[in-house]
């Protein structure tokens, strides 16, 4: 199929998209095997690391894809910072609810994932795709790791010092999170004055 400006358009129905679709749908697989058995040390626990682990590390798999077959779509660009903040919000709140995560840390990265995805819908809808920002993306690796390290009960194998790693990696990711969401509120307000000075 053709654009109108006479380039090839790609397909929306491609590989890196699947691959971030599958990634949303074994989100609340995850949600569930994790605060089946209220969050216990045992096999649920485990594979609830694993699945998180697993999908989160597809962000890296799709993107990587799309760059090197030229299957890069504004479908793909819109879907994968949502399924991302899907996983990792959940994950967030599910560790809170179980009380392995402070609540106000919680709702702090939450607020500002939830607030850039609804900016996004907003350009989206004004005909502007916003993809994710390479401070973006450090931030989105520094929730893997930390969600990674306090999902997988590692305490039980070496002991709790691990303790302190797990909160040192969390803090490098609330300090990501807060400053990639400052430079996204500054695009935001590059992008609206933009808009106010275009002819009506």
């Amino acid at each position: 199929m053709t654009a109108p400006d006479g380039r090839d358009r790609i397909s929306n129905w491609n590989l890196p998209n699947a691959i971030t679709i599958l990634r949303i749908v074994m989100a609340p697989i995850f949600f569930w095997l994790l605060l089946a058995d209220g969050g216990a040390d045992g096999p649920m626990r485990w594979w609830a690391a694993v699945i998180f682990i697993v999908a989160i590390s597809t962000d890296w798999v799709d993107g990587q894809i799309a760059r090197s077959r030229g299957l890069v779509t504004d479908l793909g660009k819109l879907l994968d910072p949502i399924a991302d903040k899907l996983l990792t919000s959940g994950a967030l709140v599910c560790l809170s609810i179980l009380g392995e995560l402070w609540w106000w840390i919680t709702i702090l990265i939450v607020v500002r994932e939830v607030g850039i995805t609804v900016w996004r819908f907003v350009e989206l809808g004004r005909g502007t795709v916003v993809p994710a920002s390479s401070g973006g993306k450090a931030k989105t690796f520094a929730q893997a790791i930390a969600i990674s390290l306090f999902l997988t009960p590692l305490w039980t194998l070496v002991g709790d010092w691990i303790l302190w790693v797990n909160w040192a990696a969390m803090a490098v990711a609330l300090v990501l999170t807060v400053w990639s969401g400052l430079l996204y509120v500054r695009d935001a307000i590059r992008l609206g004055r933009e808009h106010r000075a275009e002819p009506r």
